[in-house]
C-alpha cells in the first residue's frame, strides 16, 4: 500500500538515519547495514560508537553518546562523542539525563549539551535525545530549549529503548513548535510504516531514525 502524499521515496530517503543500535550487533550485520542504506539511498547510518570506524562512502557516518540511558557523566558524554568524531562520525545524537528534565533541572540539561558540544566543538553535527515519551509537555519545551541554548543542531525524540515508548506526533509538533524552524527536529523510536513516517513528517520531523527504512520507503511512490 502506498500512502498519499506530495513526498517521494526519494524525498523520504534523504530524510532517514538507518539504524542498527541493538547490544547484540555484529560488525557483519554493520557491513549489511552499510549496503543495504546504499541500495535504499538514504541520508546517513547510525550504529554504536564502539563500531567506529567504518567504511560507508556516500553516507554520512552517526552514532550515539550517553545511549541509552543518558544516565553518564556529562564529562563520560563529552569523551565518547569526541572519540567518535576523531573515529569518522560526522554526527552525534546524545541522551540527556531524562531525570533532570522531569525534575525541571533545565540548567543540568544545558550544561551537558554545552559539554559535549564543546568536546565535539563544529566538527559534527549535534542532536539531543530527550526522550519525549518519558516527559511531561513542559518538560518537552524545556528540554528543548536547553538543547537549543546549548548549541545543538537537532532535538530528537527518542532512543527506541525507552519502555515509556518512541516518537509520537504529538510529541514530534510540541518540539517543532518549540524550535521554531532554528534546530531540526529528529523523529525516532516506533516509526515502521510509511503512514508512521509521513504523520511525523507532517508534524514537523525534518529527520527520521529508522531499523526499517525497506519497509518504510516501500510505501512512497518513487
Amino acid at each position: 500500500m502506498t500512502v498519499s502524499t506530495p513526498l517521494t521515496r526519494a524525498d523520504v530517503a534523504a530524510m532517514i538515519d538507518h539504524t542498527l543500535l541493538a547490544p547484540e550487533a555484529t560488525p557483519a550485520e554493520i557491513e549489511a547495514l552499510i549496503a543495504e542504506a546504499r541500495r535504499l539511498g538514504v541520508y546517513a547510518i547510525c550504529v554504536s560508537p564502539s563500531m567506529l570506524p567504518v567504511r560507508a562512502p556516500g553516507l554520512v557516518v552517526a552514532t550515539v553518546a550517553g545511549f541509552p540511558s543518558g544516565k553518564h557523566h556529562s564529562l563520560v558524554k563529552g569523551a565518547e562523542a569526541r572519540l567518535a568524531v576523531d573515529q569518522g562520525a560526522a554526527e552525534v545524537d546524545m541522551v540527556i539525563d531524562v531525570g533532570a528534565a522531569l525534575a525541571g533541572d533545565f540548567n543540568a540539561v544545558l550544561t551537558e549539551v554545552i559539554t559535549v558540544r564543546e568536546a565535539v566543538e563544529d566538527r559534527a553535527v549535534l542532536k539531543v535525545i530527550i526522550e519525549s515519551a518519558a516527559l511531561t509537555d513542559e518538560a518537552i519545551v524545556g528540554a528543548c530549549r536547553a538543547a537549543e541554548q546549548g548549541g545543538a543542531d537537532f532535538v530528537k525524540t527518542s532512543t527506541g529503548f525507552h519502555p515509556a515508548g518512541g516518537a509520537s506526533v504529538h510529541a514530534v509538533a510540541l518540539m517543532a513548535k518549540t524550535v521554531g524552524g532554528r534546530l531540526g527536529v529528529k523523529a525516532s523510536g516506533g516509526i515502521r510504516t510509511a503512514e508512521d513516517a509521513a504523520a511525523m513528517i507532517e508534524a514537523g520531523a525534518t529527520r527520521l531514525g529508522l531499523s526499517k527504512s525497506a519497509a518504510v520507503l516501500d510505501g512512497f511512490a518513487e
